[in-house]
C-alpha cells in the first residue's frame, strides 16, 4: 500500500488539521469532489455495524477515523457509547465513553491518535532513540526481522505504519507498567493500532482539569509536589524518564495528581538524551510548584535522581528495552 492510497480515505482529515498539507502542491489531479455523506454513510463505508451509534456526532472529517479507530474497543464489549471529545490535540484527542457494564467502570477514556501523517510531533527521534520497536501484542519486535527493521529504516509507508503501531505500543505498555508499580497513573484497559482505552477521571459535566488548571494551597501543594516526584521514581525504576512532563500532563482529581500521557517516554538504557530530558521533566515540574509556594531546587532534584536511577551500562535492561 503506498502512502496515496492510505491518505486517501483521510483528505478530509488533512484539510481540516493540517496547514502544511493544504499548502503543499497536490501529488495528482483529485476528482471532482464528491457530496459529502452524512455520519451514518461514513460509518457504513468504514465498515461499522449500525448497532455502533454514538451519542457524541463527529464532524464529517473525524468521523471515519474515530469510528475505525474505536470499533475494536466495542467490539471487545468494553464500550458501549461515545459521550464527548474531553480533549483535542495535535497529537491525539481523547474521548469519554460510556463502559459495558462488565468492566465495573461507568466511563472510560478513549485516547485516539491522529493519522500518523498528520501528527506533528516534532524530534521524536530524540525520545526513540534506544526504544524497542513494539508489535501490535505490545511485544518488542525481532531483530531478526530484516523485512520490517529495512521497512523502518527506509521509512517506506509499512515502516511507518510499524512505527506508528510501536509509538501506541509504547504509551500502553508503560502504563501498564506503571500502574502494576503503584504510580498514580490512569488504570489501562486496552489498546488497539490506533488508540487506547484507560480510566476516565472526571464525572458527567466534565473531565479533570489539567494541573496547570488548578491554584493550589500551599500545604496541598507540597503533599502533591512529594507524590509528583515519587511517581517520577517509580518511572526512572522501570528504566524510563516520561520525556513531556508538565503541569498540562498532570490532571488533579478527588485531591490527587494523575500523570497522563506517556508517548514519549524515553528509555535510558541507550538514549543519549536521557539526562537531558529528565532534567527537562524535573525543571518543568518545579516550575509549576514554584508557582504554588513550594521550594524546590530542579538541579539538585535531577541530579540526585540521575545519580541513583542512570544505568546507561545496566546490560539487563538494555537488552528488555532493545530486544
Amino acid at each position: 500500500m503506498t502512502d496515496d492510497t492510505f491518505d486517501e480515505p483521510y483528505a478530509d482529515y488533512a484539510a481540516r488539521f493540517d496547514d502544511e498539507a493544504r499548502a503543499r502542491p497536490a501529488k495528482r489531479a483529485r476528482k471532482p469532489a464528491a457530496p459529502r455523506p452524512d455520519v451514518s454513510e461514513l460509518a457504513e463505508a468504514s465498515g461499522l455495524e449500525a448497532g455502533f451509534v454514538t451519542t457524541y456526532q463527529p464532524a464529517r472529517y473525524e468521523a471515519i477515523w474515530l469510528l475505525d479507530s474505536l470499533r475494536p474497543f466495542y467490539d471487545e464489549r468494553l464500550i458501549t457509547d461515545v459521550l464527548a471529545q474531553v480533549k483535542g490535540g495535535k497529537e491525539a484527542s481523547v474521548y469519554r465513553c460510556a463502559a459495558d457494564p462488565t468492566t465495573g467502570a461507568a466511563s472510560l477514556a478513549a485516547k485516539i491518535y491522529r493519522p500518523r501523517q498528520f501528527r506533528n510531533l516534532r524530534n521524536d527521534a530524540m525520545y526513540r532513540e534506544g526504544r524497542a520497536i513494539l508489535t501490535a501484542d505490545g511485544r518488542p519486535a525481532k531483530k531478526t526481522d530484516h523485512r520490517l527493521m529495512r521497512a523502518v529504516g527506509k521509512k517506506t509507508a509499512f515502516g511507518a505504519q510499524v512505527s506508528h503501531t510501536s509509538w501506541v505500543m509504547f504509551e500502553y505498555t508503560t502504563i501498564e507498567r506503571l500502574h502494576a508499580a503503584g504510580a498514580s497513573v490512569p488504570k489501562p484497559y486496552a489498546a488497539a493500532e490506533n488508540g487506547i482505552l484507560m480510566e476516565y477521571f472526571g464525572d458527567e459535566r466534565r473531565a479533570a482539569p489539567t494541573l496547570n488548571e488548578t491554584s493550589l494551597p500551599r500545604s496541598v501543594a507540597v503533599r502533591l509536589f512529594e507524590s509528583v516526584l515519587h511517581d517520577v521514581e517509580l518511572l526512572l525504576g522501570q528504566g524510563m524518564v516520561h520525556g513531556d512532563l508538565s503541569a498540562y500532563n498532570m490532571l488533579f482529581w478527588d485531591g490527587r495528581v494523575i500523570m497522563i500521557d506517556f508517548p514519549q517516554v524515553a528509555a535510558i538504557s541507550g538514549n543519549r538524551q536521557a539526562e537531558f530530558i529528565l532534567r527537562r521533566d524535573i525543571a518543568r515540574v518545579c516550575e509549576y510548584f514554584a508557582r504554588q509556594g513550594v521550594r524546590c531546587n530542579p538541579g539538585a532534584l535531577a541530579t540526585s535522581m540521575w545519580a541513583r536511577y542512570g544505568r546507561e551500562d545496566d546490560s539487563e535492561l538494555a537488552e528488555e528495552l532493545e530486544l
